[in-house]
């Protein structure tokens, strides 16, 4: 069966194949499989569900979840009704939780209380009641605890499993121009931006890399480590199903299980970051340990990894550079697989779409093409400074052109922080550790270690106070995803600065050297 039309709908995507092949599988979870009609019928329950809820189009569904079934059913169960769904991490808390639900007028939230003993309902307990004001049900996945907090005892609960008994939804409000697809990212300021996508842009872009990457052959099978919450982890998953391919759905980010998963399924593709690569060939033996593994998507994030690509070749796993970003989805580009291995390993690429064109203006690269988002959902201005009038989106970044009309990405613009592979404006760290009594201001850095970069942070106290830093820590992990959390915290008199046309730039390469100092690189 050809793909669908590169126009259609998301839920065209899902319904195509259901039709064409019904018991071919979907997603391998565990020791369940999907089918591509169950993964159908199941979405058109979960539709229902929903709609009785009061969900219909443009209403926002937010969705705090792992690499599970539900993640995908409810998505196209909010695909088939014209509602955006809105990608939340599970690693984020109060703090990031209260933001994006509030500001998205979330008006389902679905979490699954059990998933990794993270007790997700009594982290809503802690959030502001008017940050929930306009949540109409919270959809629980999986067991969820007889007694809730008291605080969200008012909050509709609907187990998820009881939406899967509902009668099928007959309406369909999916189409090419309707929104669909939140992510958030780093903006200028402490909030994230929302990255908002239409369902054209995404359908097409899934089929336009199911076929750029080879997903139509019949063998194909990918491995979903990544999470379903970023769009690097959801555009794979979603290609895959695009091409009408089952997906090995990876719950947790754990080594040793994403090890045993490949050699279970052998899977023909997946896509990681250098240090997970660098972790699996450590643990597995052999001069050839994963052979069903065609090729591999990765994206440098480590310095001291540079080699990975050639050590990975070494031993039989061909590792490919890839770029994207939200503004453009993820697997916007790749480096061409017959390229030395020079160029393979590095970001950028060839964009995968005949309609995408890259650009360098003044150093930074420029994205064009039916990839692109709508704009930032609820920041007019934001989405002003980041799309040209011709419609380039300007990414940040820094790159070079090459003469087959690919590029090559060199750095991030600016200080963004890239923390266990995610980006996070610095302000939303700093702003933080300045709620702490006796701290005035606050800078932090991305400093290498070999667990992964992780953040220092550096803080300037008012008169008369000491820096108690178990304290601005544990701070932190209560409002903080885990790897936004400084591993360290000390105190300078003043940050080292520079003069710029725009008055004075805190020097953030000197209290990385200092932090290297401090802690030992």
């Amino acid at each position: 069966m050809p793909l669908a039309d590169p126009a259609a709908d998301v839920w065209t995507i899902l319904a195509d194949w259901a039709d064409h092949s019904p018991e071919a599988p979907a997603l391998l979870h565990g020791d369940r499989t999907v089918s591509f009609g169950e993964l159908h019928e199941r979405a058109l329950r979960a539709a229902r569900g929903l709609a009785d809820i009061g969900v219909g189009p443009g209403d926002r569904v937010a969705l705090w979840l792992p690499n599970v079934p539900a993640y995908l059913i409810l998505y196209f169960a909010c695909a088939r009704l014209g509602a955006i769904a809105v990608a939340v991490n599970t690693r984020y808390r109060a703090v990031e939780v209260s933001d994006i639900v509030s500001r998205s007028a979330a008006k389902v939230l679905a979490c699954a209380p059990g998933f990794r003993r993270i007790d997700f309902l009594t982290i809503l307990a802690e959030i502001e009641p008017a940050a929930l004001e306009n949540l109409a049900a919270v959809v629980t996945v999986g067991e969820a605890p007889e007694n809730p907090p008291p605080a969200i005892e008012k909050l509709r609960r609907v187990p998820f499993d009881r939406m899967l008994t509902r009668p099928r939804h007959g309406l369909n409000h999916a189409s090419a121009r309707a929104p669909c697809n939140i992510f958030t990212t780093s903006g200028t300021t402490s909030a994230p931006k929302f990255v908002l996508h239409r369902q054209g842009a995404i359908a097409s872009h899934a089929q336009q890399v199911a076929k750029s990457f080879g997903f139509t052959t019949p063998e194909t099978m990918t491995l979903s480590i990544l999470p379903l919450c970023g769009v690097f982890g959801f555009n794979q998953t979603l290609s895959t199903l695009a091409a009408g391919k089952p997906c090995v759905l990876v719950e947790s980010y754990e080594i040793e299980e994403i090890a045993r998963l490949i050699g279970f399924h052998r899977p023909t593709t997946m896509f990681g970051s250098d240090d997970m690569y660098a972790r699996l060939l450590e643990l597995a033996p052999g001069e050839r340990p994963f052979p069903s593994i065609k090729w591999a998507g990765y994206a440098n994030f480590n310095a001291s990894l540079d080699d990975i690509a050639e050590r990975a070749e070494k031993r039989g796993l061909i590792l490919c550079g890839l770029y994207g970003m939200s503004e453009v989805q993820a697997l916007y580009a790749r480096q061409p697989l017959e390229s030395p291995i020079a160029r393979r390993k590095k970001g950028g690429g060839i964009p995968v779409s005949p309609l995408g064109h890259a650009r360098v203006v003044d150093g930074e690269l420029q994205c064009a093409g039916p990839s692109l988002m709508v704009g930032y959902y609820g920041n007019e201005e934001a989405t002003a400074r980041t799309l040209t009038a011709d419609g380039y989106v300007r990414t940040g970044d820094l790159a070079e052109m090459e003469s087959d009309g690919g590029f090559t990405f060199l750095s991030r613009i600016g200080d963004v922080l890239r923390l266990s592979g995610f980006l996070v404006n610095p302000l939303e760290i700093e702003t933080h550790v300045q709620k702490v009594p006796g701290i005035d201001a606050c800078t932090t850095i991305a400093l290498p270690r070999p667990d992964g970069v992780r953040a220092v942070a550096f803080v300037i106290l008012k008169p008369g106070a000491t820096l108690d830093e178990p304290t601005v820590i544990a701070h932190c992990r209560r409002g903080l995803a885990n790897f936004k959390v400084p591993i360290r915290v000390f105190a300078v008199d003043d940050f080292p600065k520079t003069p710029s046309p725009n008055g004075f730039k805190i020097q953030r390469n000197k209290l990385r050297e200092r932090a290297e100092r401090l802690i030992g690189a």
